[in-house]
């Protein structure tokens, strides 16, 4: 009797076992799980207005290529004027669209110091960030190659400390932009396993901290691009070539 009663029970079991699942299949059971639905990032529209024409505009093409950006959607405008009216190009542009960030990125170059730290403070007065460089955005492609301690340099000087570096792979820079090549030989890793843009990035930050209480204009030589760049780069957390 009790092999029977053993047996009856693991029948019962089993029926109550096939009920469960007859239930849930049609839906009538409450303890139904479904399987969550797949999320996606959100993506993070970013507008980057460019007072140069080739150099900067290459350089953030070819980052937004090179990393994958997916989630990023970058938007160039090349020539916008110097610094003044780039503010005012951006603020247009802005208007036309919604973005998550607006950035704008031009160099101290020979403009009077009153109006370029005036383009600092109406970019950010208008809820913009600013990527620039005092004296040239090539400062921020030297800090790549050398350790340089933020110190006066004539933005003349910078094409030929470039080329020093560029030759011993067989490439050479001019002012016709910034080639794929020579962006790659940028982020590639090194024996240390970061790359040159890591580097350039502790570089610049260190740099800028020197340079603290100063207005952009007195910073020289220092650049904000790196703030740029790292925010491209942590807006796209699934990017398989991202470096930082």
């Amino acid at each position: 009797m009790k092999m029977k009663n053993k047996r009856a029970e693991q029948k019962a079991l089993k029926e109550a076992h096939r009920k469960r699942l007859r239930e849930a299949k049609k839906g009538t059971s409450d303890q139904v799980f479904q399987r969550p639905e797949p999320t996606r990032p959100l993506r993070q529209r970013f507008l980057i207005v460019c007072e140069g024409e080739r150099t900067e505009p290459d350089y953030f093409n070819h980052l937004r290529r090179y990393f994958r950006l997916t989630t990023v959607e970058v938007e160039i405008v090349k020539g916008a004027g110097n610094t003044l009216q780039l503010v005012k190009k951006a603020c247009s542009l802005a208007k036309k669209d919604e973005y998550d960030h607006v950035w704008v990125v031009f160099d101290k170059d020979d403009f009077p110091s009153d109006h370029f730290d005036q383009a600092v403070d109406e970019a950010r007065s208008s809820g913009f960030e600013v990527a620039y460089s005092n004296q040239s955005f090539e400062y921020w492609l030297l800090l790549h190659f050398e350790d340089h301690q933020g110190g006066k340099m004539p933005r003349s000087d910078y094409s030929p400390k470039l080329n020093d570096y560029f030759r011993l792979y067989g490439l050479s820079f001019d002012s016709k932009g910034l080639s794929r090549k020579l962006f790659e030989l940028l982020v590639v890793p090194l024996d240390s396993k970061k790359s040159r843009m890591d580097l350039a990035i502790q570089r610049a930050e260190r740099i800028l901290e020197r340079h603290e209480n100063k207005k952009p204009s007195e910073a020289e030589s220092s650049t904000t691009v790196f703030q740029l760049v790292t925010h491209l780069l942590a807006s796209a957390p699934f990017c398989e070539n991202k470096t930082l």
